[in-house]
């Protein structure tokens, strides 16, 4: 029995080192000054400075520890008392638990910036040894702590309910929300929900959870302050907690001068936009020149310039945003700037190629072009790729810097409004006639569908090769005539031509004359299972 007393009596004698200087609690104490601090329950309670004899404050700390060891339960249900005694030729003030001496104050422990008497002083330490004691006793009690345990539950129980009843309500909140998609109804537009969702519900469901988890820290600091074994635990939690509600509202009000300042820049940021937005919409419609300006790079330079002037911005704002001199936000400035660093290289390489494509004005949006393979016509020129939709109907993506670095054939950049030119050629041989060749060609154009005949078609001899001459067909195809349609009507009508007056085509190129002339009979032009088209005599 006596051990388990000293057991628990052993609590109350803990002395360690606390932000304390003489009699009132003090921060950033020396280690000296831990050395002189008493310490019951973790709980301050004076820090002694003076010297008797021999006696060094660290020793009367000791002293002080050992005189608790020795109390028992009887003591420690007695309230403290105090009483003024003369030691040392000096007044002071011993404190006392029933009847036993346990700790002088003196007028040497004082320090002069407390600004206290004696009394004053001395009435502060007897009123934090008092609150500990009954701390003490209240171990010892059982109906006490029986009250408290059921106090306990019963906080339990009710922040049970609390959780059930959150959870209750989320679910009926997202019933309702549900309930109002399905008839169409909310605050929120109907297009924003394919984004959004049932972003009430969500936003409901984690307020509950904040709550519940508000709920859970205020009843575990209650608890703790039940139960004098963990009291301190829970004065430590309220403490915390004003302690980061009173940072948090200083920082809060600390930078709302610089995110006044971030707020100017950004409206004046987007006042320069807005006027730099009207003035090229100005010079995209043709009503204002600028020089070295052309309507058809004005997309590219609205952003361009949008970019360099939000850059600027964000420079500039940067330094009063709140946390810029933090070294988290100096890592993660660090780390994109990495990324950036690592992965731009490509990306910049097209960027690049996309500018000198809008600038040089070799391209624009709807010019039938060629490029290696590719031949369609161009249907958007980005930051990064030109895409073109070809004959198949396909959508091709080409990289700028591969646009760049080949050769491009613009098909309609002389007459944007108007048809491209369509060429194609054939090889006859030296025994046909060149001028009747040049009069089948241009007979086969007059015939063909889609053909400009405004513009007459032109036929050149390209090349005397050792067994044919090559001929070129060139034509002008109208508005808006799709370049392979074109292509097949053009090519069938030299077919029906040359077969019709009995002219061979070498193409793609022979090396021996054959014994007769390789053409179709116009009787046979419409062969099982081809049909002439209504109206053709055969």
């Amino acid at each position: 029995m006596n051990r388990m007393r000293q057991g628990f009596l052993a609590l109350i004698a803990l002395v360690i080192a606390f932000p304390l200087w003489s009699a009132e609690p003090r921060q950033q104490p020396t280690t000296q000054e831990k050395a002189r601090t008493v310490f019951i329950f973790h709980q301050p309670i004076v820090m002694l400075q003076a010297t008797f004899g021999l006696s060094t404050p660290e020793e009367r700390v000791l002293r002080i520890r050992n005189t608790l060891r020795a109390f028992t339960q009887a003591d420690v249900s007695k309230p403290l008392t105090m009483e003024s005694v003369t030691r040392y030729n000096q007044p002071g003030r011993l404190i006392l638990m029933n009847g036993k001496p346990i700790l002088l104050l003196s007028q040497a422990d004082l320090d002069e910036g407390d600004d206290l008497t004696l009394d004053q002083a001395a009435q502060h330490v007897l009123a934090r040894m008092e609150a500990q004691r009954v701390a003490l006793n209240e171990q010892y009690n059982r109906s006490y702590l029986a009250l408290a345990a059921v106090q306990a539950l019963l906080g339990l129980a009710v922040l049970g309910l609390f959780c059930y009843g959150a959870w209750r309500t989320w679910r009926w909140v997202r019933r309702y929300i549900h309930l109002m998609l399905l008839e169409k109804r909310g605050l929120i537009p109907l297009g924003w929900r394919r984004f959004l969702g049932a972003i009430e519900a969500r936003l409901y469901g984690l307020l509950m959870i904040l709550l519940g988890l508000l709920a859970g820290y205020l009843w575990l600091g209650w608890v703790f302050s039940l139960f004098p074994w963990t009291r301190v635990w829970g004065e430590s939690l309220g403490e915390w907690t004003v302690n980061v509600i009173q940072e948090i509202a200083l920082s809060i009000v600390s930078a709302l001068p610089g995110l006044l300042i971030v707020l100017i820049i950004f409206l004046i940021t987007l006042f320069i936009i807005k006027l730099l937005r009207v003035l090229l919409n100005q010079v995209e419609a043709g009503k204002v020149h600028i020089p070295g300006l052309h309507p058809e790079t004005v997309g590219a330079t609205r952003k361009l310039i949008s970019v360099m002037v939000w850059l600027f911005a964000l420079s500039a704002a940067y330094p009063f945003l709140p946390g810029a001199n933090s070294l988290a936000f100096k890592g993660i400035s660090v780390f994109f700037g990495l990324m950036l660093t690592l992965g731009s290289a490509g990306v910049m390489n097209h960027a690049m190629s996309g500018l000198v494509l809008i600038y040089s004005r070799a391209l624009h949006k709807g010019d039938v072009i060629r490029i290696g393979d590719n031949e369609g016509k161009v249907s958007e020129i980005g930051m990064l790729a030109t895409k073109i939709i070809t004959r198949e109907n396909y959508v091709v993506t080409v990289p700028n810097a591969v646009v760049v670095s080949g050769k491009i054939t613009n098909l309609s950049a002389e007459d944007p409004q108007g048809g491209v030119n369509l060429t194609t050629g054939v090889t006859i041989g030296y025994d046909t006639p060149w001028r009747q060749v040049h009069a089948m060609l241009e007979l086969a154009a007059r015939r063909a569908d889609g053909i400009d005949h405004n513009h007459p078609p032109l036929v050149r001899q390209l090349s005397l090769m050792d067994w044919y001459i090559s001929y070129e067909l060139q034509v002008r195809l109208l508005p808006e005539t799709s370049l392979a349609m074109a292509r097949n009507a053009l090519h069938s009508s030299i077919q029906d031509v040359f077969n019709e007056f009995n002219v061979q085509i070498m193409s793609p190129n022979f090396v021996l004359q054959p014994e007769g002339a390789v053409m179709v009979a116009k009787e046979n032009w419409y062969a099982a299972p081809a049909t002439p088209p209504e109206g053709t005599k055969t």
